[in-house]
């Protein structure tokens, strides 16, 4: 029984890492996300500014 249980502990330790894992992957996706969304915002503003330069 006692075998039995250290098992279950460990299994059930590996399940929490492995939802853990899952977590941070998804949290580095919605970072990489918003960092592709704000690099788009730089990349506008930049070609905004060099067509106003040209206007000039």
């Amino acid at each position: 029984m006692a075998k039995k249980k250290a098992t279950k502990k460990k299994t059930a330790k590996k399940a929490v890492k492995k939802a853990a894992v899952k977590k941070a992957v998804k949290k580095k996706a919605a970072k990489k996300a918003v960092k592709k969304k704000a690099a788009k915002k730089a990349a506008k503003k930049k070609t905004a500014k060099k067509k106003t330069a040209k206007k000039k």
